[in-house]
């Protein structure tokens, strides 16, 4: 029969410690962690139970597997040229640059075959027809104006009123659009005037008149009467202005000369059409405009239909 002091003294004999105190399961350790009551009241199987980390893993410290760090990220594979090594990536870029020139040279080849005659399909047509017939035959043209291969010229003389005299008296040839000329070239910023009026006007009356000077529509004599304000403007510069009674117009037109490598016959001698010879009524003369606008307004092709 054992006695409770006799237990008590065995007790001390071990560790000093009394009934009441809690014998350590391994007394050399002395940082065992407190358990989990929570975890331990908590029922079996509840979520909370087994989601909340043992002791052992928290002791422990973080897993070999997170503590690795992350390394790059694994190479993709290249993609077209790239993916080729050097003397394929060269021969591919050759190819490429073939295939792009023979396209090129394709292109050109049907625009100068459907484009109007020019210097380079005169020169070259036969190159031209060996590329396109028979594989590429076109049966369609590309409408384009056909460039100016002429030098044209204006010039106008005027009669003059002599006061005293028995006869008029007639000037020279004034060259007009040489004068433009001359007021374009060396110009950075060349008047729409110069370049355009006088050029455009001569269109408009040889566009509304046959060769024989004779009005095809109803815009005839418009395009004559713009010629009349344009030409009275010119003289009046040049001092004849009040004094002109008639005018005779005319154009010089000559070829542009054929280059060597052709073998196309033109002829290069000047050629000249004279319109006959117009009176000058009040209404052509630049001072008559009334509205007080400069003398170049009153010569527009709308002023002119507008009987101003």
């Amino acid at each position: 029969m054992v006695i409770d002091g006799d237990r008590g003294g065995m007790d001390a004999d071990h560790g000093g410690g009394t009934s009441d105190e809690k014998k350590l399961a391994w007394p050399g350790v002395t940082d065992h962690p407190e358990p989990d009551h929570d975890a331990e009241t908590a029922p079996a199987g509840s979520l909370e139970a087994d989601a909340a980390p043992s002791p052992a893993t928290d002791a422990s410290g973080p897993s070999p597997a997170s503590s690795v760090a992350p390394g790059p990220a694994e190479r993709r594979p290249g993609a077209g040229l790239a993916a080729l090594s050097l003397p394929y990536q060269i021969v591919a870029a050759i190819a490429l640059s073939l295939i792009g020139v023979v396209a090129c040279a394709h292109i050109a080849m049907i625009f100068l075959h459907v484009a109007p005659s020019n210097t380079l399909t005169k020169q070259h047509g036969e190159v031209v027809d060996d590329w396109v017939y028979p594989e590429f035959e076109q049966n369609w043209k590309l409408f384009a104006p056909n460039p100016l291969q002429q030098n044209v010229s204006v010039h106008v003389r005027a009669e003059l009123a002599n006061d005293g005299a028995d006869s008029n008296s007639v000037t020279r040839w004034i060259n007009l659009s040489r004068e433009d000329g001359e007021a374009i070239r060396g110009n950075v910023l060349p008047s729409h005037v110069d370049q355009n009026e006088l050029r455009r006007a001569w269109d408009f009356y040889t566009g509304s008149h046959d060769s024989e000077n004779r009005s095809t529509g109803l815009r005839g004599e418009l395009s004559e009467r713009y010629i009349r304000r344009i030409v009275m403007l010119r003289l009046a510069e040049h001092g004849y202005g009040g004094a002109v009674e008639r005018i005779q117009v005319r154009s010089a037109v000559r070829h542009v000369g054929i280059p060597s490598w052709s073998d196309e016959k033109i002829s290069t001698k000047t050629e000249y059409r004279e319109l006959p010879w117009w009176n000058v009524s009040p209404a052509d003369l630049p001072e008559t405009d009334a509205t007080g606008r400069s003398p170049q307004a009153a010569t527009s092709p709308q002023a002119v239909e507008a009987g101003e």
